[in-house]
């Protein structure tokens, strides 16, 4: 007599290989729900931690926030401005702009010689500093963090160079510190705009790679 095929037992595994035990309905949705929730939360995370260079809106190698120190910033910016601090004044105070890549789209390498040049910017100010992928500053025995519009010379005035380097160079220089990924923050304090536009290309400066180690 044939056996109906729905109540014929199924075979038990090959010795040596693991089951994972049954689980009930409730349980696999518990389950289901829990892993979720920890993949969205590290997905908010990272793209919190990457808003910085994640910007809205790109110029060359440069990013910005449409809505950075707005009262229209979004959850996910105010978000990045708690856990960065970078990005605190309001735009008609400071405009904010970050670079994780030179001028040919390359990533920012502490091992390697950039040349960051530039001209004078519609401003009272400005200040480049040089951050690491999390949005701390470059350790470096130096101590040199950033550069600003203030130590230049007055014949730096109209064109200036800011090298960006793991080893000592001449002139306007930031450690990288033998670390690996970089990223630059170039801040333009009381904008001459009152921080409703963004700076043209040809006013940011260029970021050209000159050697590596």
């Amino acid at each position: 007599m044939v056996e109906d095929a729905a109540t014929v037992a199924p075979p038990p595994p090959p010795a040596g290989r693991f089951r994972l035990p049954a689980l009930k309905p409730w349980a696999r949705w518990l389950l289901c729900g829990f892993v979720g929730i920890v993949l969205g939360f590290a997905w908010a995370l990272h793209t919190v931690r990457a808003g910085a260079i994640a910007a809205s809106d790109t110029i060359g190698p440069w990013t910005t926030g449409k809505d950075f120190g707005t009262a229209d910033a979004s959850g996910r910016t105010r978000a990045v401005v708690a856990l960065r601090g970078m990005l605190a004044l309001p735009a008609s105070e400071a405009r904010y702009y970050n670079a994780a890549v030179d001028d040919a789209g390359q990533p920012l390498d502490g091992h390697c010689r950039y040349r960051i040049s530039g001209g004078p910017l519609p401003g009272h100010w400005w200040s480049l500093t040089l951050y690491d992928t999390q949005g701390y500053l470059v350790k470096n025995d130096p101590g040199i963090y950033a550069i600003s519009s203030a130590a230049l010379r007055p014949d730096e005035q109209v064109r200036w160079n800011v090298v960006v380097a793991p080893t000592q160079q001449p002139g306007n220089w930031l450690p990288t510190g033998h670390g690996d990924r970089v990223q630059l923050t170039l801040r333009v304090y009381l904008p001459a705009d009152g921080g409703t536009g963004n700076l043209a290309r040809t006013q940011l400066p260029a970021i050209t790679r000159e050697a590596c180690a």
